[in-house]
């Protein structure tokens, strides 16, 4: 029985490397005549389709952002009264981006000490961003999942030291800045009318 196994097996190799399709020199096309040095992008990207052809897709999680396909939003669940809810959605699974400013005069070290601080609070609380240094008294925070920056926006605001978070060009200021507690004063005036 084992034997028989084997010999089963061997046959299916050698019916294998017998079928394998080799390229003579003239069935090739030009671009793989070509000696591997002297390829250019265009050769090369052809080459890695070719390598890739017989490779079974990506799952969707596993494809570049780019090439995921985009979240269904049912717009019948959001409040269009609160435009942040809509911009929430339409970000979530995208990386994005927020510049995030230190009020006051800190220095370099200061404002990376704070931001690292800020970085280990939204960590803990499960929302996930990667910092990096700006200038003197300005960071990026990059979220994979942008739904989450208006999350951390509200935790950030939230900051005696915090001066500025943009998101998508739109500022907001820190609540103990003089531009914070004036648009919280004409927003407590818009809710009593």
């Amino acid at each position: 029985m084992g034997r028989q196994i084997l010999l089963l097996i061997l046959f299916a190799e050698v019916i294998c490397l017998v079928s394998c399709k080799k390229f003579k020199d003239e069935d090739k096309p030009a671009w793989a005549k070509k000696d591997i040095r002297d390829y250019n992008d265009a050769d090369l990207e052809r080459l890695l389709d070719q390598w890739e052809e017989d490779d079974e897709p990506l799952e969707e999680d596993e494809l570049p952002e780019h090439l995921r396909p985009q979240p269904k939003i049912d717009f019948s669940q959001i409040d269009m009264n609160n435009p942040e809810n809509l911009l929430k959605l339409t970000k979530k699974g995208k990386t994005l981006m927020v510049f995030v400013s230190v009020a006051g005069n800190p220095t370099r070290e200061e404002t990376e000490d704070l931001t690292k601080l800020w970085q280990t609070s939204l960590w803990n609380n499960h929302i996930q961003a990667e910092r990096m240094l700006l200038s003197d008294d300005r960071s990026i925070f990059l979220f994979k999942d942008g739904s989450q920056a208006w999350d951390a926006k509200e935790f950030l605001i939230e900051q005696e030291k915090c001066k500025e978070v943009v998101i998508e060009n739109k500022p907001y200021y820190g609540k103990h800045t003089e531009e914070g507690k004036k648009e919280e004063e004409e927003s407590k005036k818009k809710t009593e009318l």
